[in-house]
């Protein structure tokens, strides 16, 4: 029976992956082109438009039944959503002011912000196996995405706002979800309205100090729309499969075996959009990431890979879950 169980969940924890993988590199594809090809680079409204879309699915979803009412405290949706809006601000300026190569550092020190929080605040404690495993797949990913790296004083403010607001954010996610015992979708319909909201507001503003355009004047044709709304439709499942990755696993988890969309999305780039920038560098620094993230797997899902010395808030007994949720009840995370 319980060989059964691992067996189950092993498969569904494989599907929430392969959801957000798929999802998370079609979106960054979509939203290249639309960006690139038809310059409509108005990125923070994108994301309002993004949530907008999403809270749409999610009133849909409780009206038919599919999402059971639920509560979240005020002060913990503000707490939310203050983290989650400055992560988007701040990549998107972090990404203005710095070249690319500090942009991509600041990216893959998510990673051991994650860690610290959870140390700290989880009191979780890493193998030396699950660390020296972490620390290949940022020296993987490093060597195939780092190339200049300049600093200034305003862009690295921006990349470590950035940085610890979505390392925070990505801990919250996990962490709602367990102290209030609610499925991913049920989170969704809480944060959702309030991000689409603050962003379509703040993002046309946002948008033209970053590029000097106006969202309201550019030229929307027909095929520029139609990426806009399959951008959108992407991202309820983006968004989505982060909330029921983080929920299953943990934010640094999330990041690390995540660092497989980086490595997709370049071998993507190149078979779609050329082949300017291959070499045996990034050949290279992709073998080792992916080396590392399968180490990763192995190590922190060994007894004593990764583990709470002290349990933080559980789901309740006898609480429903979405197919993808997580039930589990096990130290080991």
């Amino acid at each position: 029976m319980s060989a059964s169980k691992g067996d189950s969940k092993a498969t569904l924890d494989a599907t929430a992956w392969m959801f957000n993988v798929v999802t998370s590199v079609g979106i960054i594809l979509v939203n290249k082109g639309l960006m690139a090809t038809y310059g409509f680079t108005f990125a923070t409204t994108l994301t309002g438009l993004h949530f907008a879309t999403t809270t749409v699915l999610t009133i849909i979803f409780r009206w038919l039944g599919f999402i059971q009412p639920s509560h979240l405290p005020l002060s913990e949706l503000l707490k939310f959503v203050m983290f989650a809006n400055f992560s988007i601000v701040g990549m998107n300026v972090s990404l203005m002011w710095n070249s690319v190569g500090f942009y991509q550092i600041a990216k893959l020190s998510m990673i051991p912000v994650s860690c610290f929080l959870e140390v700290v605040l989880d009191k979780v404690r890493y193998s030396r196996d699950t660390k020296l495993s972490i620390g290949l797949v940022l020296l993987g990913v490093g060597v195939c995405t780092i190339t200049d790296v300049s600093v200034n004083t305003k862009g690295f403010l921006a990349a470590l706002i950035a940085v610890w607001s979505t390392a925070l954010q990505q801990y919250y996610v996990h962490y709602l979800q367990r102290k209030y015992s609610m499925g991913s979708f049920n989170l969704l319909g809480h944060t959702a309205p309030v991000q689409a909201t603050s962003l379509l507001i703040v993002g046309p503003f946002l948008d033209y100090w970053l590029t000097n355009k106006r969202v309201d004047a550019y030229h929307y044709t027909l095929t520029s729309m139609a990426f806009i709304l399959l951008s959108c439709t992407i991202a309820v499942g983006t968004n989505l499969s982060q909330f029921i990755c983080i929920g299953r696993f943990t934010a640094v988890s999330f990041q690390v075996i995540g660092h497989m969309k980086t490595i997709l999305v370049l071998i993507l780039g190149f078979l779609f959009f050329g082949k300017e920038g291959l070499n045996l560098q990034v050949v290279i620094g992709m073998i080792v990431a992916v080396a590392g993230m399968i180490w990763y797997g192995n190590a922190s899902s060994k007894p004593g890979g990764k583990e709470r010395l002290s349990y933080s808030p559980s789901f309740k007994v006898g609480e429903k879950h979405s197919l993808l949720e997580s039930t589990d009840s096990e130290e080991k995370v």
